[in-house]
C-alpha cells in the first residue's frame, strides 16, 4: 500500500539484514542499515551494530536494500492535464516503483517556462507529493520552439534541466544558444531527439512489422539525424546535453564516439526500449505505442552494451499516463506513451534474471549515476547523514501486472497480464516509509 505521509514517524528504523548495494560506495553485502531523525545513521556490513535506546525494525532478510530510485524524466501533466496526473497520483505511483526522487518535464498547460509556474508545482508537490519532485523547465516560451524562455528567472526559480520535451528543439539557432547558457549555468539541456520531417506521420517503428500492419513507420534516422546535430552544437559551444530517451543502435554510435572525443554529452534508456521490441504492437496494441518507438533486438542489444559500458548514463522511465480514452481508439489516432513507474524495476530485473544485465549495474543507473548527472551528491547515496531515502525490493517475487492496481491515473502499459519477477516491497523517502507491501511487517524494539 501507498501511504500517506504521516506527521510524525518513529526516529528511528533499522533495517536488518539485507543485501545492501550501494554503488555509489561499493557496497555489496548483507548488512544493516540504521535511518535517525530521517538521515542515514550508519550502515553495517560486519556485524557489529550499535542501536538506540529505541527503534523500529524493519527485517530485509532475502531482500535488496538500496539507494532510492532518481528518475530524471517523467511527466506528471498537472497543472492542465489532471485527468491524466496530479502531483498527488504520480508521485504515488512513483513511492510504488521505488522511485524517490523524479523529474518532472514541462509539457503541461501552462508549460513550466515561467518563475511563476516552477512555484505553483513546488507548492503542489510540498503539499501533495509523496515523494521529491525536481522540475525541468523550458527551453522556449511556450514550448514553441521559437523564443528562447528566461533561463535567468527559471534558473533561480530552481529548475535542474531545460527541455521541451514532447517536443524537439527543430530551431538550431535557438538550440545553440540553450547549449550556450548550459555552458555558463552547468545546468543541462535535455532533448527529445526527433526530426519531424522524417518522422510525420508514422506511429511505429519502420520496418518489416509496420509493414505487415498497414501502419506507417518513423525510421530510426529520424532520431539519428537529431542526435547527431545536438552532438555538432554540444561540441562546438561546450554546453551540457542530455539525450532523452536514447533508443537506436546508431544513436549509441553516435554517443559513443563523441564522449570518445571529449564531448559533453550523456543519454538516458527506458525500461520499455530496453525490455520490449517493435512485435509489442501485433494486434494494434496502442499500448505499445510510444514515442520513440520501440525498435528491435538489434536496437536492444545496442542499448544494452551502452549501458554497461557507460555510453548511456541512467536508465529513465519517461512515465507518461494517460487516460483510457486517448488510448482506446484507432491506433493512428491513439497517444504515444506508456505508464511506465510501477513496472519500471520488474520489466528490469528480466534483464538480471536473464544474464544480460548485472544487479550492481541496473541499481547504479537507477541511483548514484542520474544523481551525478543532476550534481546532486546528497541523492542516490545510503552514505551516513545524506536523506534517509531507500528502496527495499524482492528480486524474487513474482507478481502480476494489474493496471487496475495502479496508483497511477494512466493505466496504459503493454505489460498487463504479464509475470514480472521482482517486486518493489518498501520505499522511504526521508525516513518516512510512502509505501510498504502488505508483507512488510515493522516491529517496535526497545533496546
Amino acid at each position: 500500500m501507498v501511504t500517506e505521509r504521516p506527521d510524525r514517524q518513529p526516529k528511528n528504523l533499522l533495517i536488518h539484514g539485507g543485501h545492501i548495494i550501494d554503488p555509489s560506495q561499493g557496497v555489496d553485502a548483507i548488512g544493516d542499515l540504521l535511518i535517525s531523525d530521517g538521515k542515514i545513521g550508519w550502515l553495517s556490513t560486519d556485524g557489529t551494530v550499535s542501536l538506540p535506546e529505541s527503534c523500529q525494525v524493519l527485517d530485509a532478510r532475502g531482500m535488496v536494500v538500496c539507494p532510492g530510485f532518481v528518475d530524471i524524466h517523467c511527466h506528471l501533466r498537472q497543472p492542465g492535464f489532471e485527468e491524466k496526473e496530479t502531483i498527488a497520483t504520480g508521485t504515488r505511483a512513483a513511492a510504488k516503483g521505488g522511485f524517490t526522487t523524479v523529474c518532472c518535464m514541462p509539457n503541461t498547460d501552462p508549460p513550466i517556462d515561467t518563475g511563476a509556474t516552477v512555484e505553483y508545482i513546488k507548492s503542489l508537490a510540498d503539499s501533495e507529493g509523496a515523494v521529491r519532485v525536481l522540475l525541468v523547465g523550458c527551453v522556449s516560451k511556450g514550448r514553441a520552439g521559437s523564443e528562447l524562455a528566461d533561463f535567468g528567472e527559471l534558473s533561480t526559480s530552481g529548475v535542474v534541466a531545460f527541455s521541451d520535451d514532447g517536443s524537439p528543439v527543430t530551431n538550431s539557432s535557438l538550440m545553440r544558444r540553450a547549449l550556450e547558457y548550459s555552458r555558463d549555468s552547468g545546468l543541462p539541456i535535455t532533448d527529445h531527439c526527433e526530426d519531424l520531417t522524417l518522422s510525420q506521420g508514422g506511429v511505429m517503428n519502420e520496418g518489416a512489422v509496420a509493414s505487415r500492419l498497414g501502419l506507417k513507420g518513423i525510421p530510426a534516422a529520424a532520431e539519428e539525424r537529431m542526435v547527431a546535430r545536438d552532438i555538432d552544437l554540444a561540441r562546438s559551444t561546450g554546453g551540457r546535453l542530455l539525450i532523452a530517451h536514447v533508443s537506436t543502435a546508431g544513436s549509441v554510435e553516435l554517443i559513443r564516439c563523441a564522449r570518445e572525443e571529449g564531448v559533453s554529452v550523456t543519454a538516458e534508456v527506458t525500461p520499455h526500449h530496453l525490455t520490449m521490441t517493435e512485435e509489442m504492437v501485433a494486434g494494434l496494441n496502442t499500448n505499445a505505442k510510444v514515442n520513440p518507438p520501440l525498435g528491435t533486438a538489434q536496437d536492444i542489444a545496442a542499448l544494452l552494451t551502452g549501458l554497461k559500458e557507460g555510453v548511456i548514463d541512467a536508465i529513465a522511465t519517461d512515465h507518461a499516463p494517460h487516460t483510457a480514452e486517448d488510448k482506446m481508439c484507432d491506433f493512428a489516432q491513439a497517444a504515444f506513451g506508456i505508464s511506465g513507474l510501477e513496472t519500471a524495476l520488474g520489466s528490469l530485473m528480466e534483464l538480471v534474471h536473464q544474464g544480460k544485465l548485472d544487479l550492481v549495474t541496473l541499481i547504479s543507473k537507477l541511483t548514484c549515476e542520474p544523481a551525478s548527472f543532476l550534481r546532486r551528491d546528497d541523492l542516490g547515496t545510503l552514505k551516513p547523514g545524506a536523506p534517509a531515502d531507500i528502496t527495499i525490493f524482492d528480486p524474487q517475487r513474482e507478481w502480476v501486472v494489474s493496471p487496475e492496481e495502479f496508483a497511477s491515473k494512466g493505466k496504459n502499459t503493454p505489460l498487463a497480464g504479464s509475470v514480472l519477477k521482482g517486486r518493489v516491497m518498501a520505499t522511504i523517502y526521508g525516513g518516512d516509509v510512502v509505501y510498504k507491501d502488505d508483507a512488510i511487517k515493522l516491529e517496535a524494539v526497545v533496546v
